[in-house]
């Protein structure tokens, strides 16, 4: 199969190229050179910009493309019209399409808007965008478009230190703070195995719109801290709101009832054979990457954006046990 991955060199699409490599595909890279330029030396490099400087693309038609880096839809709709004549047009969007308060998060529910769909702000309308994205590339291909609403994203190389934050955390021990709910299900897909399903339906030319999230089998949020060798205190979630904690952002994975819900269904890409490896493996190799980097894990470069967490230290975590404990009298 001929590839065109637009991106490439960071996080999910680098763990996708090189799954592709593995798979014996004809693999081309198309960025600006930025991020990671020496990786994958034996996949065709083409350099340009998406925003009008697609000139290396012009003329050429793959079997499918992966859009790993899109997040407007008129730079999207640059690529896509220009790579109509290619095969599956595979454009990795996000759960974040779905209002937070949303009741419905299947692929039939409702997106979110925006009151000025011009408005290209990401930081404010990063759902929003994606789903004007999906709109782009549907309405450009079709039934060859795989939209890919994927929940976080994890693994070795993941530059924002979301899950990154639990997998060390759950190595370094003594007392964990838990937030909120211990029942309450967490979702997260390894980048590899998304990385994986897109390429099996990219080479079974199959298009459409699906969840992709994990794992296969709900994960109460206490399963996974049960993985640490310390004790674990849960602690209510309106004390953390009180304290002025960001759900998802300085405490990753958590999000209040009060605030809305992330999960999705994810049926769908499990018919079509979303397969997911095991937790532990996981969390194994996201510490074995993070800790290789000596806490330098959020200057990853992120196709020119560097993430970098706002996850709690372990000052902060130390501080609010001590203040939850205060209350418990």
């Amino acid at each position: 199969m001929k590839l065109l991955v637009l991106g490439g060199t960071a996080f999910l699409g680098r763990h996708l190229v090189e799954a592709a490599l593995d798979r014996g595909h004809e693999v081309t890279l198309f960025n600006r050179g930025r991020t990671n330029p020496e990786l994958f030396p034996d996949a065709q490099r083409l350099t340009g910009d998406r925003d009008g400087g697609l000139e290396p693309l012009r003329g050429r038609r793959w079997d499918a493309v992966v859009d790993t880096s899109g997040y407007v839809p008129r730079v999207v709709r640059q690529s896509a019209e220009l790579l109509r004549d290619s095969g599956v047009y595979a454009f990795v969007s996000t759960g974040s399409v779905y209002p937070l308060q949303a009741g419905d998060r299947s692929e039939e529910g409702p997106v979110e808007r925006m009151d000025d769909p011009a408005n290209e702000d990401v930081q404010a309308h990063y759902g929003a965008l994606k789903a004007l994205c999906e709109e782009v590339v549907t309405g450009v291909f079709g039934s060859r478009a795989l939209v890919v609403r994927s929940g976080l994203i994890v693994g070795p190389f993941d530059p924002t230190g979301r899950f990154t934050y639990w997998a060390v955390r759950l190595g370094r021990g003594g007392e964990v703070l838990g937030p909120g709910d211990p029942e309450r299900h967490v979702q997260f897909v390894d980048a590899r195995d998304q990385a994986a399903w897109i390429l099996d339906m990219a080479e079974a030319g199959r298009g459409g719109t699906f969840n992709v999230a994990g794992p296969s089998r709900p994960l109460p949020f206490g399963d996974l801290l049960s993985r640490c060798p310390g004790p674990v205190t849960w602690v209510a979630d309106q004390f953390l709101l009180d304290e002025g904690v960001q759900p998802y952002t300085e405490m990753p994975l958590w999000v209040p009832a009060s605030v809305g819900r992330l999960n999705m269904p994810i049926e769908r890409a499990l018919a079509a054979g979303l397969r997911h490896r095991d937790v532990d493996e996981t969390i194994r190799d996201t510490r074995a990457w993070a800790e290789s980097l000596d806490g330098a894990a959020g200057q990853v470069d992120a196709g020119g954006r560097v993430r970098r967490p706002t996850a709690l230290t372990p000052e902060r975590e130390e501080e609010l046990l001590e203040r939850w404990h205060a209350t418990l009298g």
